[in-house]
């Protein structure tokens, strides 16, 4: 089997409000997660369809982000790295071989575009072979996971409220607060949403680098052990640099400390587990630049003694589809992968796949790890199609 072609698609999907309603959520980068310019006027979100042909009539399919507020890669980048770039030199090759495609397309950035790369060719081995990619990557450890929601920052009431209608209305049973500056507020905010959620919903906080000192998140984390909050992490509370802040941080309290803007790359993990920084790596498959990465860091964490999450990274079909994959074949994964998107977008599937990953979830807050050959989803070629935008 050989690579004939390789095609990308940039789809743009409109939404109403803000990807994490509320307040700001950081006192000191109030404006750092500002998406809009006058070429993108509007609320959208932008990914990239990545198509991989072959000369035996079998297409893989992959995803790639485009979120310029966090990856720092615009959907112009990405359709242009994967079209013009990185497409072109895989054609010939056996997309069997997939560590050598990897490292060949291993240049510094372009992590999305190589993530959609990476989901495409994982798609066509496993539709290739009849496997799920699941199977491929580790095997399949549960076949159903739980799932976690994002709560943008805002009053302590209005954060505890927005719990309970997410538990109401789409039985989502995991929150991570958006948080970030004021320690005091912080823990304030967590106890209101401990309180209304009871004691057997997980609760993790995301300071998005939002504290400017070690001795900030210190104290909200005390704070959060006083008021019997009973935190389950803490993602990234300073800045991504500050890795010594990370360590003492670490040593500091009990909640698991954890690492997201700070790891991206194997070798950030690397650096992040020899200071001691962290407890917990986040995983993102667009961080990363695809499965194939992702599977490594989660397995330098492992021999570290360490855990790894699934992190939110919003995405359609197929990557809500590879999220699943990762932390189903990685026993080392804590539960409740994060899918901020569930409520925020649909997932341009047909309406079969559409319904069962996308909100609401069913009654035990899980969707299904899907077992069909590759990623086990199927787009809707008529949604791509209404989506889909023109990059000169």
């Amino acid at each position: 089997m050989k690579i004939t072609n390789v095609r990308a698609v940039p789809v743009r999907i409109p939404f109403d409000g803000e990807p994490y309603p509320g307040l700001s959520y950081t006192t000191y980068q109030p404006d750092r997660t500002g998406r809009l310019s006058p070429k993108r006027p509007s609320r959208v979100l932008d990914y990239v369809i990545v198509y991989i042909d072959t000369d035996e009539g079998i297409t893989g399919v992959g995803e790639a982000q485009a979120d310029i507020g966090f990856f720092g890669n615009t959907v112009e980048q990405v359709f242009y790295a994967v079209r013009d770039y990185l497409g072109p030199n895989l054609i010939g090759l056996d997309p069997f071989d997939r560590e050598y495609i990897a490292s060949a397309l291993n240049w510094r950035g372009n992590s999305c575009s190589r993530a959609g790369i990476d989901l495409a060719l994982l798609d066509l081995m496993g539709k290739a072979t009849g496997r799920p990619v699941g199977a491929l990557i580790g095997g399949v450890h549960h076949a159903r996971l739980p799932v976690s929601k994002e709560i943008g920052g805002g009053s302590p009431d209005d954060m505890a409220a927005y719990c309970v209608e997410h538990i109401e209305q789409y039985n989502i049973k995991a929150f991570k607060a958006k948080i970030g500056g004021n320690p005091e507020m912080d823990a304030i905010r967590l106890r209101a949403m401990r309180e209304a959620v009871g004691p057997e919903v997980s609760l993790r906080a995301d300071a998005n680098q939002g504290y400017r000192t070690a001795k900030d998140a210190i104290r909200f984390c005390r704070l959060c052990e006083k008021y019997d909050v009973n935190l389950e992490l803490l993602e990234q509370p300073v800045a991504y640099q500050n890795i010594q802040g990370m360590a003492l941080i670490r040593r500091s309290v009990d909640v698991l400390i954890e690492a997201d803007e700070g790891c991206y790359t194997l070798q950030d993990a690397m650096i992040l587990i020899r200071n001691e920084a962290v407890d917990v790596l986040n995983i993102k498959i667009g961080k990363s630049g695809g499965i194939t990465n992702a599977k490594k860091i989660a397995a330098v964490a492992e021999a570290a003694g360490l855990v790894t999450v699934v992190g939110t990274a919003l995405g359609l079909g197929p990557e809500r589809a590879a999220k699943l994959h990762l932390a189903s074949s990685t026993p080392t994964m804590l539960p409740h992968v994060e899918f901020s998107e569930l409520t925020l977008h649909g997932a341009l599937l047909i309406d079969a796949d559409e319904r069962i990953f996308s909100a609401p979830v069913d009654e035990d807050g899980c969707l299904p790890v899907p077992t069909g050959p590759g990623l086990g989803v199927t787009l809707d070629d008529a949604r791509i199609a209404t989506h889909a935008i023109m990059i000169d």
